[in-house]
Parts: C-alpha cells; structure tokens; sequence
C-alpha cells in the first residue's frame, strides 16, 4: 500500500480548472446547459470551502465570452489557442501555489482541452480529479473514449457531489450547511448512464 495514490483532497491543497466554457459552444457541445450548471456548483462549493478557481478562455475573439451562468463574473479569464489550460498565465497561478497537490477539472471538450489539460497536471505531479458530471464533447463517443483515456492515464474520474464531499471531510465543517445546499439536489442528468457500461474496469475501456 505504501505510495499507492488514493485522492484525498485538502482545500488548502487544491485548486479548480473551468476551461474554456464559453459562447459559441452553447448550440454545439451534447449537455452543454446541464455540464455548466455542474461546474457553477462546484465553483460555488469551492467558494465557500476557500479553494482558489482559474478560468481558461479558447481564441475568445471567435468563440466569444465565459457564459455567464457559470458564475465567474469576477475571476479573471485567461484567453489561450492551444489545448491544454496549462499557458503561461495559469503556470504562475500553479507556481505561486507551491503547495498544490490536487487540480480539479471542469469543462470542455473532454477529448480535447481537458484530455490535454490533464496530461499536462499529471507530468506536473499533481494529482487530477476529473468531474464527469461537469464535462462534455459534441461527440458522446469522443467524451466517452476520452473519460478511458484520462483514467488510464492516472487522472480520477468523480462528480459533482463525490468531489464536494471529498473537500468537505466532515459534517461538523462550519461550511456544512452551506455546501449541502449545493448538493441536496442531484445535478442535471447530463448523459452519463449510457456511458458507464462503456468506460469499463479501471485500466482501460
């Protein structure tokens, strides 16, 4: 057991990836209202358990603005043209935060900014909490092919709830309540059933 990684998470420890969840996307990505009201929860739960956010933005000028019912009027937008989240700016939020162990992802497309956003983190050393639920692609083969990919690559696939209680730890936290209030409620159904079966055991697809 010793070294095996498990994916505990400490909010003092971890910090949450929004990639690139932004206009042009909204008529394009499969579950896209559904996978945003995901990931407004979990940035509010991590509001109020103190875990910082970074929002990412792809070629802005062409795909336009963060929308709006994420939530993240006032954090800064980081605008970016490759894949993967990790550009210049984000690397020195990671580097200011030499005590990070955990990144946690929301966002889209699963195949494609996530996969690479990933792959980035895990060669960093940290470990990647993937939030299923708050993740999607246009193409639910590409979300489902990817979601095999990230798992076998060492990345851990968890939801919505799953996540916030594994920040929470305790219902004697003095933000219980408040975070409980996020997830009485069960997230939208944002297609995940039928891709279950697929995903398989962990290793592989």
């Amino acid at each position: 057991m010793a070294g095996r990684r498990l994916g505990r998470l400490c909010p003092g420890s971890s910090i949450l990836l929004l990639c690139d969840m932004q206009e042009r996307f909204r008529h394009s990505v499969a579950f896209f209202p559904q996978i945003v009201a995901a990931a407004a929860r979990v940035l509010q739960g991590c509001r109020e358990l103190g875990v910082p956010a970074v929002v990412t933005e792809q070629h802005p000028q062409v795909l336009g603005p963060t929308v709006p019912e994420l939530g993240a009027h006032d954090l800064p937008k980081h605008p970016k043209t490759c894949f993967s989240m990790v550009v210049p700016a984000v690397e020195a939020e990671l580097r200011a935060r030499p005590h990070l162990t955990a990144a946690l992802l929301c966002g889209i497309e699963t195949q494609a900014c996530i996969l690479h956003t990933a792959l980035d983190l895990l060669e960093r050393g940290l470990d990647v909490h993937v939030v299923v639920d708050a993740c999607s692609s246009r193409s639910q083969v590409d979300r489902l092919v990817a979601l095999g990919r990230l798992r076998q690559s060492g990345a851990f696939l968890t939801t919505t709830e799953s996540l916030l209680l594994l920040l929470l730890r305790d219902a004697a936290h003095p933000r219980f309540r408040q975070v409980l209030q996020l997830i009485k409620e069960p997230v939208p159904d944002s297609g995940l059933l039928p891709l279950l079966g697929g995903l398989g055991p962990p290793g592989g697809l």
